[in-house]
């Protein structure tokens, strides 16, 4: 078990002002694989007045000694790659053998922003006029439990490459990696104050930094529930707010492309992470006189997909991160069925052969209305929704008949009709035909799933100021 005692405040490990605990279960096994301090108000406040301190000299060190650190703690956490990638497996549920190659794949995006604070061009003459980029302040990050160390480095890296301070409050469901984090950057050598990590439950910690007047902005990863209260608090003090929020991602099947490829592909991307990813392709579209082939498919990738041990490494499918989503998952499965879907394969209960562990079935409902819930709502689990349409004009209504709009796909017989569909979705990113992910392009959403990028020099951009400077001519 990997316990923690202290909190990491003004380059120190210190005793929590409290003395409660929070368990961190195994999400395979149900059984407590850590422990951690619970902060309160007090340790946000010490944390918010040490990055406030630390401020003017870290935003006044050149970019490039900044990029510096950020290889060194990049360096740090490559060299415990495995343990984390152990640590995530447990406490989030994804398989080893994807934990390592994606949740712990952020030392690339530290070296990345260390690279772009040494290249990146902070000032330039716009006519008799300096023009600026400066670090917007003391940056309160609240991070999320189904990416936690990626989530956690496209706040914190870009944070710091920009000249910014950080208070970071990790997911109480999987935290034990940002601590190993914290480790990172203490080795690292980084000056006292400049990162800070306060581990706790967002009503207590959480508001504290959305809603303190020394914190100059706030960047959340979560629900859309927990980011509007974020933008509730942050108002009364005009702060900077940057939110990814929920998502019910389209995968738009034209008639003319591979069927095959695009089922698969959509089944790959919902079911990743089992279904822990905000961007995940949750609704697939596929044309009414195709559903019969369609519907068979899907079933035969989804049926692909074995929940087993996170820790081993041939599980292609890992549990959920913890007895709360098993259960709002399994509810929304129910409410499936009670609207009438069809259920196509997978269903309520444990998976066959699983008597422990937060799993569900993977799960495809056929013959979904565009407005039944389990078509409009956010599950975050393995659960995927076939949509009928007639046309591509109906096929881009129902894409867009969504309060969401992060993530999505179009699968066609040449990409220069799937880019035309796609540019009619409202969504922050789509995929052309399979386009893998790219980490320097934006990320982020339209409509309810927020606002703010994420990734490469757009992720930077959001923690900096504009100011200009006016010479006499």
């Amino acid at each position: 078990m990997k316990t923690y005692d202290k909190l990491y405040i003004d380059g120190k490990w210190i005793a929590p002002c409290g003395t409660g605990t929070i368990d961190v279960i195994d999400s395979g096994t149900e059984e407590i694989m850590g422990r951690i301090p619970e902060g309160i108000e007090a340790d946000a406040e010490n944390a918010i007045a040490a990055a406030r301190v630390a401020f003017d000299a870290w935003a006044a060190t050149p970019p490039a000694e900044r990029g510096d650190y950020l290889r060194k703690i990049a360096a740090n956490l490559k060299a415990r790659t495995d343990e984390l990638a152990a640590l995530i497996a447990g406490e989030v549920g994804m398989p080893l053998k994807l934990a390592r190659a994606i949740q712990v794949g952020s030392p690339i995006y530290w070296g990345a922003y260390a690279k772009l604070a040494a290249e990146f061009q902070f000032e330039e003459r716009v006519g008799n006029s300096l023009v600026v980029r400066e670090p917007v302040g003391v940056v309160a990050a609240i991070t999320p439990w189904n990416y936690p160390l990626n989530q956690i480095t496209l706040k914190v890296a870009a944070a710091l490459a920009a000249g910014c301070t950080v208070v970071l409050k990790p997911s109480e469901v999987a935290p034990l990696n940002a601590f190993v984090l914290a480790e990172a950057i203490h080795e690292a050598g980084l000056p006292a104050g400049v990162f800070n990590l306060v581990s706790g439950y967002g009503p207590v910690v959480g508001e504290v930094l959305a809603s303190h007047p020394s914190v100059d902005m706030v960047s959340f990863t979560g629900s859309t529930r927990a980011g509007k209260r974020v933008s509730e608090l942050a108002s009364a003090t005009v702060k900077r707010v940057a939110l990814e929020l929920g998502g019910k991602s389209a995968s738009v099947i034209l008639d003319d492309a591979n069927f095959a490829a695009a089922v698969k592909g959509t089944v790959d991307a919902c079911f990743l992470n089992s279904g822990q990813t905000c961007s995940a392709h949750t609704r697939m579209l596929v044309p009414e006189a195709r559903y019969d082939e369609a519907r068979a498919l899907a079933k035969q990738a989804a049926e692909a997909y074995v929940a087993g041990d996170p820790h081993n490494e041939t599980t292609r499918l890992g549990p959920l991160a913890s007895a709360l989503q098993q259960s709002r998952v399994q509810q929304y499965i129910a409410k499936g069925v009670e609207e009438g879907a069809e259920l196509v394969t997978g269903g309520t209960g444990l998976p066959d052969g699983l008597s422990r562990g937060f799993f569900v079935k993977p799960t495809v409902f056929g013959r979904v209305h565009p407005k039944a819930t389990i078509a409009q709502e956010e599950i975050f689990g393995p659960v995927l929704s076939i949509l009928t349409y007639k046309d591509e004009e109906e096929a881009v209504r129902i894409a867009n008949d969504s309060p969401y709009g992060l993530g999505g796909a179009v699968w066609a017989g040449s990409d220069e009709r799937a880019a035309g569909v796609a540019r009619r979705i409202r969504t922050g990113q789509v995929d052309i035909n399979g386009g893998a992910w790219n980490m320097a392009a934006p990320f982020g959403g339209f409509k309810q799933s927020g606002f703010g990028r994420e990734n490469g020099v757009y992720g930077l951009d959001e923690y900096l100021e504009f100011k200009s400077m006016q010479f006499k001519l």
